[in-house]
């Protein structure tokens, strides 16, 4: 049998790429998309030396940019007959408002938007599959989300400083919850399925926005605070054991590991539905 594809995305650093490794030891034919050519390359190069016989692709793509986005979906759909495995593992907690190129809140594109158009332009390919999985990252920062007002939060770009941060990046992650329970409804005939999850803390998401990281990623690792094989570990369960293909629309937290439901109103289904219907006017229309 040919190697499972699984497309991983944010696989260049931190939590993603200790997934990477694991999926490229199980065999895995991994596409992982990238925003700098370098830094995709270090990531080949370093799985290779750990799965030498392991088949990587890095197409590059700004996850930030919906027309980039696109782009990635159709080539990756095009180069593959079948895609068995998508994992949404791309986010950031930016400390600073910017807007992208398209005018939207860098976090929400990045967590929420670029996961949701990338999927839609992937489905055919993933329901090619025998059995598919769509594995979306969240959190449970998704809890402290503030008030969710739709469709308005999809195209606001509120200002906010290291302070205010935390409200947007929950909500992010609350849209992401939301987007996998209506997906895993509308794939209930098919032989897709869809999950998201909680990693946890982990120290290795720090590096991007905090002053002074890597001196904290140090304390905390000698603390043994924060230890990212734990997520990693979840995130390659939910996304090729066999148990979770009958788990269609769970959110999962690495603490048990166990499925939890998700804070008000991402638990309610007539919200998903309404999420899902302005994501897909605005995105596709």
């Amino acid at each position: 049998m040919s190697p499972p594809v699984i497309v991983l995305t944010g696989a260049t650093s931190g939590l993603g790429q200790l997934v990477a490794l694991r999926l490229a030891e199980q065999g895995a034919h991994l596409v992982l998309p990238a925003r700098n050519a370098q830094r995709a390359a270090e990531t080949a190069s370093l799985i290779r030396r750990v799965a030498p016989t392991a088949t990587v692709e890095t197409p590059i793509a700004d996850l930030s940019r919906m027309d980039e986005v696109r782009r990635l979906g159709r080539e990756i759909a095009d180069a593959h007959a079948q895609v068995d495995v998508l994992v949404n593992n791309a986010g950031l907690h930016a400390f600073e408002a910017r807007t992208t190129v398209d005018g939207y809140s860098e976090m929400i594109a990045v967590n929420y938007l670029a996961p949701w158009l990338l999927t839609h332009e992937l489905r055919p390919a993933l329901e090619a599959a025998p059995s598919a999985r769509v594995v979306t990252v969240a959190s449970e920062a998704s809890r402290r989300h503030g008030t969710l007002r739709l469709p308005e939060d999809l195209t606001g770009t509120p200002a906010f400083r290291a302070r205010g941060s935390s409200v947007l990046y929950g909500k992010s992650k609350l849209l992401d919850i939301m987007f996998t329970k209506e997906l895993a409804r509308r794939n209930a005939t098919t032989n897709v399925t869809a999950l998201c999850l909680d990693p946890g803390f982990n120290v290795t998401g720090l590096g991007r926005e905090v002053r002074g990281a890597a001196i904290i990623e140090r304390i905390l690792r000698s603390l043994r605070i924060g230890d990212p094989d734990r997520g990693a570990g979840l995130i390659v369960r939910l996304a090729t054991h066999p148990d979770y293909r009958t788990r269609n629309g769970e959110y999962w937290t690495v603490r048990g590991p166990r499925a939890i439901e998700p804070a008000a109103p991402g638990d309610d289904p007539a919200t998903q539905k309404e999420l899902w219907r302005y994501t897909e006017d605005l995105l596709l229309n």
